[in-house]
């Protein structure tokens, strides 16, 4: 059963780059409410906790270097349907594949740096949510 909420990073690379306000711009004019928010740093073993699902892939370590090379903002979001439709707004993971429209066809750069991070499942959406978050800091 779909839940209506889901979990976004928006990633170093974005952050980099100026588009936290345009990116949380796109978010809300696409339904969503935000029921928690923090500017935070990844270190490198939370960085590794978070993607432990990883562990063991080639590209594990660089992932995990890039996602604690600088802050990134955590987002919980609220909407009907809210995995899925937040999927089909961030886009494909690669930026070059995405609908036009898309935040990673706007924001991303390549398939390591694609702007944003948004949770695969309901149950994911979960576990990234409560990783981030603690109940108190979560608004309905």
């Amino acid at each position: 059963m779909a839940t209506n909420r889901t979990f976004t990073m928006i990633k170093p690379d974005a952050v980099r780059n100026g588009h936290i306000g345009a990116i949380l711009e796109q978010i809300n004019g696409a339904g969503f409410k935000i029921v928690a928010m923090k500017y935070t740093q990844l270190s490198k073993e939370k960085a590794g906790e978070f993607y432990a699902v990883h562990r063991g892939r080639p590209f594990y370590d660089e992932l995990v270097d890039f996602m604690s090379s600088g802050p990134i903002v955590a987002a919980i979001l609220e909407k009907g349907n809210a995995v899925a439709d937040f999927r089909k707004l961030i886009g494909a993971t690669n930026p070059d594949e995405a609908d036009a429209g898309t935040i990673r066809a706007k924001y991303a750069t390549s398939i390591g740096e694609n702007a944003v991070h948004g949770s695969d499942s309901d149950e994911n959406a979960e576990i990234e949510g409560s990783f981030h978050f603690a109940g108190t800091e979560v608004f309905a």
